[in-house]
């Protein structure tokens, strides 16, 4: 895939020019990564930062005890390590591909050299950051306050938002993963995905699982009514 289609799918950088995707690419760099490779560590310095064209990528950390938990998901499009750009800071977590993956390296000081004389470029990184902001402050919160039902069931609502023409949501992630998106195990997973079928708020079929009763399913994220 050419520069410029991968950067037409890619979230940062949509809707700009020829013009400044021509800048953008004389100083991208093209990066190609195996499963389980690392792209960087938490608390390493941030030379710059990535978009993915093929392949997923996790944005994980850490716990004290060893235990793994997953902050994003990154596929197509998904731009990552970018808050060091602004900030100056060293990478805030880890991320490794999850598949043999394939991103555009953008290094940190030839962007902001960039930025200075293309402040268009600066405001879309600006609204992705907005965004990522928002997504935080969704997990901290599903993870300190909502019960597992309710976790899983505003996850799949919020899949079902990306393509709010269809009503089926096909899972990008193995159930291990989601299960540590949620921040439980995958024997709870199993359970409170058969628990919402038999209730008949979903049909599951393999990856794909179809949302019979949306409404419901957005009573349950809210927590006005539990399972």
């Amino acid at each position: 895939m050419d520069f410029t289609t991968a950067m037409g799918q890619s979230t940062l950088f949509k809707g700009l020019g020829p013009e400044e995707l021509a800048q953008l690419a004389r100083i991208s760099e093209p990066r190609e990564y195996d499963k389980g490779d690392l792209l960087f560590s938490e608390g390493k310095e941030g030379l710059g930062f990535y978009v993915v064209v093929s392949g997923q990528v996790k944005v994980f950390k850490m716990s004290f005890d060893g235990r793994e938990q997953i902050l994003h998901i990154l596929g197509p499009g998904d731009p990552l390590g970018e808050v060091p750009v602004f900030a100056g800071l060293n990478y805030p977590a880890n991320a490794q591909a999850l598949s043999k993956s394939t991103l555009y390296f953008f290094p940190r000081q030839k962007l902001i050299e960039l930025y200075r004389e293309s402040p268009s470029l600066a405001m879309n990184m600006l609204a992705v950051l907005s965004r990522r902001l928002r997504e935080f402050t969704i997990l901290i919160e599903n993870l300190s306050l909502k019960e597992i039902p309710q976790r899983l069931a505003a996850y799949l609502l919020h899949q079902q938002s990306l393509k709010p023409v269809s009503a089926r949501v096909k899972l990008s992630v193995t159930k291990g993963v989601l299960s540590n998106i949620l921040g439980t195990s995958q024997e709870t997973l199993s359970r409170v995905l058969g628990k919402l079928s038999q209730e008949g708020l979903i049909e599951v079929q393999g990856k794909e699982i179809s949302l019979l009763n949306p409404e419901k399913l957005q009573e349950l994220a809210d927590g006005e009514i539990r399972l």
